[in-house]
């Protein structure tokens, strides 16, 4: 069972997921997690294709909007790309263990996550946050670069830096969630592929395969058999 809830932290979302069969495929979405599981704390980084989480175990998450967690967890995005690690990795193990300690004590403990990436969390970068508007309303790389005022190279380096790859690779993402978002509200392939910025329903289906592995079939059947977010709980394999 999935759930998720708005979060106190800009731009994030907390979720929850109950012990039981694997979820299905984990989808890029530009974002970054903070994961809590049986007494361990973990990140999962920026994907590139789709991650298959475990079966079983219980989980609870902090999912940041694309950008804002390396400010938080103190290292590059670009760092953990396609990447799963336990928190000990990158705060040491003093720290992860107070913390996982202070969860695992505590009444709830994915508000109890969620209160520990507030404590750590920061304002939202302005160029970071134009860059991703500019995207994600179908933008191209250029417009989105003039917004921030940024050139093509430092955009890039940025990017790497924030979102775990250049912004050419965060656009097609994003493209490809925005159609995902319509599939699953039952709008026809073509219509849906158009409307989020592909060519064709063709080009979909190949960013598709290409970023998520699965067909538009597949993945609309996984939709209707669960109640999943966009890109579904990021736990660790």
């Amino acid at each position: 069972m999935y759930a998720e809830s708005v979060s106190v932290v800009a731009g994030a979302v907390v979720w929850t997921r109950s012990a039981g069969p694997g979820a299905g495929p984990v989808l890029p979405d530009g974002c970054m997690d903070l994961l809590w599981s049986e007494g361990r704390l973990f990140v999962a980084g920026p994907d590139t294709h789709a991650h298959t989480p475990a079966a079983g175990g219980a989980w609870a998450g902090v999912r940041f909007a694309p950008g804002s967690a390396p400010a938080v967890l103190g290292v590059p995005a670009h760092e953990l790309r396609d990447r799963r690690v336990e928190l000990a990795d990158l705060w040491g193990d003093a720290d992860a263990r107070r913390l996982a300690e202070r969860i695992g004590e505590a009444p709830d403990e994915a508000a109890e996550l969620e209160a520990i990436a507030l404590e750590r969390s920061v304002p939202p970068d302005p160029l970071l946050g134009a860059v991703v508007r500019h995207l994600d309303a179908g933008g191209t790389v250029a417009a989105a670069a003039d917004a921030a005022g940024l050139g093509a190279r430092q955009l890039h380096r940025r990017s790497l830096d924030a979102f775990g790859y250049g912004p050419k690779t965060l656009a097609r993402i994003l493209r490809l969630q925005r159609a995902l978002a319509l599939v699953r509200r039952g709008v026809p392939y073509g219509d849906a592929a158009h409307r989020a910025g592909c060519a064709d329903q063709a080009h979909l289906a190949r960013e598709m395969r290409a970023l998520a592995g699965i067909t538009l079939g597949a993945y609309e059947a996984l939709a209707k058999s669960e109640t999943p977010s966009p890109s579904g709980s990021r736990t660790t394999a």
